[in-house]
């Protein structure tokens, strides 16, 4: 079995505020552990790119309104 991929990366961050709050800070690290097309890992940095201000509250809030609009469907 591969490492996880887009679906399971989508569906923590929908469910653990923590993971969310670690993507956003340093999604290098967290995205490492998922298997992603380049578009995929593309579209998650630009989401994380578009959530660069205010509260890391905020940041999460956006990232995960941006997350559910793009692969929660």
């Amino acid at each position: 079995m591969g490492q996880p991929g887009i679906k399971d990366l989508v569906g923590r961050v929908m469910i653990d505020r923590e993971f969310l709050a670690d993507l956003v800070r340093d999604p290098d690290t967290i995205l490492a552990a998922y298997e992603l097309t380049a578009e995929e890992r593309t579209q998650i940095m630009k989401a994380v790119a578009r959530t660069g201000h205010g509260s890391e509250t905020e940041r999460a809030r956006e990232f995960r309104s941006l997350m559910m609009k793009r692969w929660a469907t």
